[in-house]
């Protein structure tokens, strides 16, 4: 098989082996609109370059490596394991009972072709209508992903509101539950509506410090509801400046972190000064 990395110039770099299926039918390019900059029957190396050319051209990094998609990558959820292929995600249950174990996993999420899947109200509807039984054994049924995708790229299928994954560590990725972090959320809502292909790091630092100043004026108000607010619209802006950046927040707190842990010292004046 084929691996193409494609540059839509101003947009992104991406990795596909179907560009006509791809670019054109699902993201809705024409010709012209976009260029190959490389092709390799190697998806090794085809997944790394991506990631470096994504770089050069100063575009958001990919948190996940292409080959990683399918290389027989189970998610964990809290009561089956799906199998994501290169074609179809599987899920280890027989149709008739699919929408209840869904339903125990809302906001669950795994990377396909590039794109954040959530299983959420709308798309539970979605895989229902388009499961398939497996014709191998009864106890187990697919969706096919470039489908599933294209229902994503079309449609507003990830919540705006509520919903957040309870109990995750502010540096988890993905819960021990297979639900999504609250950081993923903020990515999958930033990146529905192109923040990461229209925005910049300069404009999202502007933003920062918006978001801070209310915080302070909040403060000086003693008003206890604006400051939470404030504090999640920081953390929102951060997680996407990070992102911007090529990094994650969640490498961020770990680092500041790990900065901080041993650190030893004393209150002074309202203040912990380090020894």
């Amino acid at each position: 098989m084929t691996y193409a990395i494609y540059h839509i110039p101003g947009k992104k770099i991406g990795v596909t082996n179907n560009i006509k299926n791809r670019v054109e039918e699902q993201q809705g390019y024409n010709e012209g609109e976009y260029i190959i900059l490389e092709m390799s029957d190697d998806i090794e190396y085809i997944s790394k370059r991506e990631l470096e050319l994504q770089q050069q051209h100063g575009y958001r990094v990919d948190r996940q490596l292409y080959s990683e998609l399918f290389n027989n990558n189970y998610i964990k959820l809290k009561t089956m394991n799906i199998n994501v292929t290169e074609m179809t995600t599987t899920f280890p249950c027989p149709a008739n009972k699919l929408k209840g174990q869904l339903m125990d996993n809302i906001g669950m999420t795994w990377r396909l072709e590039g794109t954040t899947v959530m299983v959420t109200e709308t798309s539970i509807k979605w895989i229902m209508k388009n499961v398939k039984s497996s014709q191998y054994t009864a106890d187990r049924c697919y969706i096919y992903n470039k489908a599933f995708v294209r229902f994503f790229d079309n449609n507003d299928v990830y919540p705006r509101t509520g919903g957040l994954p309870h109990d995750c560590g502010p540096s988890e990725r993905i819960c021990e539950n297979g639900k999504a972090s609250r950081f993923d959320l903020i990515r999958a809502w930033a990146n529905e509506r192109g923040l990461y292909d229209g925005g910049d790091t300069k404009t999202q630092t502007l933003k920062l410090v918006e978001e801070a100043g209310e915080i302070c004026r909040a403060v000086l108000k003693n008003d206890h509801a604006e400051v939470v607010d404030g504090i999640g619209d920081c953390v929102v802006v951060l997680t996407n400046l990070a992102e911007l950046q090529g990094t994650t927040i969640e490498k961020c707190i770990d680092i500041a972190y790990n900065e901080i842990k041993d650190r030893t010292g004393k209150m002074n004046n309202g203040t912990f000064k380090k020894d």
